[in-house]
Formats: C-alpha cells, structure tokens, sequence
C-alpha cells in the first residue's frame, strides 16, 4: 500500500457545481482513474476512507456529491454512526433526493465527472473504472451505458432497484455497455428482491456484457458500511477482494 493524499475540490456541471472528494497516492504519478459513487447517506468521512483505501492501491479516486443540487455535503445532518431505527425520520428526509436521480440527470453529471477526470494530471489516459454503492450502484450502471467509451469496468455493491418494471430501470442499459461488470448483492435485501436479481443477470447475459453477479449471504443491504448497524465485515473484505480484482483485470 502506498501513502495517500486528499483533497476537497469542485466540479462545474450543467447544473451547477457539485463538491467532491479526490484521494491518490502521494507520488502524483497519472493513476487509473476511479469515479466513486455515494451511498444515500452522502459524502461523510466514511466515503472518503473507503476512497483512500482505494488509491492506496494505486488509483486516483473521485467521490462526487450527487446532492450537489441539494447543497455542500454532508447535505443532511447526520450522527457519526448512522442508525435509521434510532432515528426513523433519516429516512424520511433522505428518500425524496435518493429517488429525484434520474438517469437523465446522471448522464448529465457523469459527463462533467468523467471530463474532469480526463483533465486531470492524476489521472491515467484512457478508460476509467466505477464503483457505486447502495443508490451508487445504480449511478454505476447508468454512466457505464451513457459513456461505454470512457467506462472499462464498473462495479456495484447490495444496489437496490436494479431491474424493476420502471421504463427507467438500469438493467434496461444493458445493451449498451461495454465495461466489464461486477455486482455483489445483499442476501434478503428488500430492494432487490430475487425476481430482480434474475431479471438483472438475464439483461446481462442477453446483451452479451461481461459480467460477475454475487449474491453475499447473510449480509444486509449496506454491507460495506462501517459507521451502519448494516456493517459485515466479511462481506466488506469479500467487496474488496472483488473490486480490486475487477479493477486489477482492467487496468
């Protein structure tokens, strides 16, 4: 592992300027690039910890506020150690920004992270990887099928709502997508039930995508989260296991 420095800096987007978090080895060699994609609890200290996890591994790592629109982060008042059944109104005023991303908005947002991206000295030329997490995994999808050409691998972690009957579901992108693809659900996750499951591998495997779906049993939705009661450490470890081999295999 190679030591890592961070920084908070901002990206102008066509709909206004979104907060970000970059972390990267303290060399400052040209990385493979790495767009991070949020939970639905936000840019927090946790993120940015998982994201210098990362680019100790050699990447530089970019974690945009996709509530950018909303404010700066942390957006919401959250405590340190988020527990929704301690506090049920979290839920209550995170849901309507969660559910106002479209993939309209993400395409549009995701164009702006990858140009900022490609400009940047840190950064490596050519393709860059994705991970996204919870709500992220989703944004994961979304920019791999509206920029298959600046997208090599992208990866989403217990993401919900993968495959729904919406006319804007992920899974309907599919065929659009060139990247290598990795996806490790939660076991008995509300938010994607199996139905879902199946509908997402089967869009997959029709549109001839490359991909590895996982189902982690006994982990819950949020499995990589350490400051949630949803934390699994296990299957945190099994996350990174995968999603440096993804990203390992790609660049």
């Amino acid at each position: 592992m190679t030591d890592v420095q961070g920084s908070d800096l901002d990206i102008t987007t066509e709909d206004g300027v979104a907060d970000a978090y970059l972390a990267h080895p303290t060399d400052g060699r040209p990385r493979p690039g790495v767009l991070f994609y949020q939970d639905a609890y936000g840019l927090r200290p946790h993120l940015k910890s998982m994201a210098d996890r990362l680019a100790a591994a050699g990447y530089t790592v970019l974690v945009p506020n996709v509530f950018y629109r909303l404010g700066r982060a942390p957006v919401f008042d959250l405590p340190e150690f988020i527990d929704p059944s301690a506090d049920p109104t979290i839920w209550e005023r995170l849901g309507p920004a969660v559910f106002s991303m479209t993939p309209d908005m993400a395409g549009r947002d995701s164009a702006a992270f990858l140009r900022w991206m490609a400009d940047s000295p840190l950064i490596a030329d050519g393709p860059v990887g994705i991970t996204g997490y919870c709500m992220g995994a989703r944004l994961s999808l979304w920019t791999a099928a509206a920029h298959p050409d600046r997208v090599a691998a992208a990866a989403g972690f217990h993401g919900g709502a993968l495959a729904t009957d919406d006319p804007t579901s992920p899974h309907l992108g599919a065929p659009r997508v060139t990247a290598e693809l990795y996806f490790g659900h939660a076991d008995n996750d509300h938010s994607l039930p199996p139905e879902q499951i199946e509908r997402f591998e089967k869009a997959l495997t029709e549109a001839g995508v490359r991909h590895t779906c996982e189902v982690y049993p006994g982990a819950h939705h949020g499995y990589t989260q350490a400051d949630t009661p949803a934390y699994d450490r296990e299957a945190d470890e099994r996350h990174w296991a995968a999603l440096l081999g993804l990203l390992e295999r790609t660049f």
